[in-house]
């Protein structure tokens, strides 16, 4: 005999009352280990791709500025660290408005070892929280290839705070906090398309007109090592695995597909970069290949998890085209010292990644994403659209004023003879090798301190 539906509820209604323990048990999320594992895995994949931005930048500069550009790309671990343990967490995925979270989670509390469901439903919310962090530490990292040779360091400093507070931190909660209005209107960002390389984009770009072009720019130079730049670059791609299929936050088949995505349109990107170079300009060569294989992991970057990788492998594609042309117009033609072309690669790959991804996702690969245009479906489009003309906007008017702000309040561009003599040396009395290019500095040779 069964109980009629009405008795079935009623029962079960007594049992949370009677049982409480019993329903929460059963209500909590619970930790998957896999998951776990695989996301703390990410995190520290995430985390290598600081230093190896560092390698990345500091073997295109001249030899007089490797140590601050280096530099520059390690201290946002402390910076950027900090500032999201203090409050960006909180303020970018905790409740509160459509534009800001709030200070519940400020300093980490309430972030403990049990997962959030918002979030995370397998991974406990400190595990979240620090694969996010990643995030965090790396963006403000990317724009400093805009200023490279041109920057005071202590200038550098209070941008990086500022900006991560003004700037990341509200994007983030747009996108990906609960509540978020790009989230809420539609807007599909898989692991940073927005969030991290518009932002960085376009703020380097901001960066690179409010400080002017350097005192040489236009002059041939040679970078201080292509080996730097070609390690850098291996060690960007290993940790984009992480950066994109640790955004899966499971080690599951969306997470596969995240990590073959990324894969291959890094591929495809470096190799049409290379027909390019080969046909149009005579030659191709080792930098401009590595800033590619950057380039298709950007473009690939929002998409990631939403599309199927003969998706991946044209969104790939195209990028070292259109990266390819960028690169030379923004320097060439537009006349933007965008020293090292983080706007090229991370504005212009991010944005066009953004909007394929409007083309190209799809429900079949993710169902709780959107199908683009070429599956019938606009709302993802004009999601991303809306949500990164908003971005690219807000990234650039925003760090035009901070750069202002923190060149009257502290200073941010080192003068002519700074500039002549290098920055390691001014900046850092650190130098690389004893073959320094440029005068020696004012107070004497700089050495490099031994902690033994």
């Amino acid at each position: 005999m069964s109980l009629p539906q009405s008795g079935v509820k009623t029962l079960a209604l007594l049992s949370s009352v009677l049982f409480p323990a019993i329903a929460l048990a059963q209500d909590a999320p619970k930790i998957d280990t896999g998951d776990t594992a695989w996301v703390l895995a990410s995190a520290a994949l995430v985390l290598l791709m600081t230093p190896g931005l560092a390698f990345f930048y500091g073997g295109m500069v001249r030899t007089k500025n490797v140590v601050t550009t280096l530099f520059q790309s390690f201290s946002a671990f402390a910076v950027g660290g900090l500032i999201w343990a203090i409050c960006g967490y909180s303020l970018a995925f905790s409740k509160g408005t459509p534009f800001l979270g709030g200070f519940e989670w400020a300093l980490l509390g309430g972030v403990g070892q049990e997962p959030n469901p918002d979030y995370s439903a397998t991974v406990p919310h400190l595990g979240f929280m620090i694969f996010q962090a990643m995030f965090a530490i790396i963006t403000p990292a990317l724009f400093t290839g805009a200023f490279a040779e041109r920057v005071k360091f202590k200038g550098w400093l209070a941008l990086c705070a500022l900006w991560s507070l003004v700037v990341y931190v509200p994007v983030a909660h747009w996108v990906w906090g609960v509540g978020g209005w790009i989230r809420d209107f539609g807007g599909l960002d898989f692991a940073g398309g927005m969030v991290v390389h518009m932002t960085a984009g376009f703020s380097a770009l901001a960066l690179a007109i409010a400080l002017g072009r350097r005192k040489d720019f236009g002059a041939a130079h040679k970078p201080y090592d292509v080996g730097y730049v070609a390690v850098g670059t291996g060690l960007l791609f290993f940790g984009w695995l992480g950066f994109n299929g640790g955004s899966a936050l499971g080690a599951n088949g969306l997470a596969a597909q995240a990590v073959a995505n990324t894969t291959f349109a890094g591929c495809a990107s470096f190799a049409t970069w290379m027909l390019v170079d080969s046909f149009v300009r005579g030659k191709a060569s080792l930098v401009g290949a590595c800033i590619a294989l950057v380039a298709g992991l950007v473009a690939v970057t929002p998409a990631a998890g939403f599309v199927t990788t003969t998706s991946a492998l044209l969104i790939g594609a195209i990028t070292g085209v259109v990266v390819n042309f960028a690169c030379s117009f923004v320097k060439n033609t537009l006349k933007i010292d965008d020293t090292l072309d983080v706007f090229a690669c991370h504005g212009i790959g991010g944005t066009l990644g953004t909007i394929l991804t409007g083309v190209f996702a799809t429900k079949a690969v993710n169902s709780a994403g959107g199908d683009g245009i070429l599956f019938g479906g606009m709302d993802v489009m004009k999601g991303n659209i809306t949500g990164g003309l908003v971005v690219a906007a807000y990234s650039f008017i925003a760090t035009f004023i901070l750069a202002k702000v923190v060149s009257a309040v502290f200073g941010l561009r080192v003068d002519a003879s700074d500039e002549e003599t290098g920055l390691d040396a001014t900046q850092h009395d650190e130098l690389v090798n004893s073959n320094f290019e440029g005068a020696a500095p004012a107070h004497g040779p700089a050495t490099i301190r031994s902690v033994a």
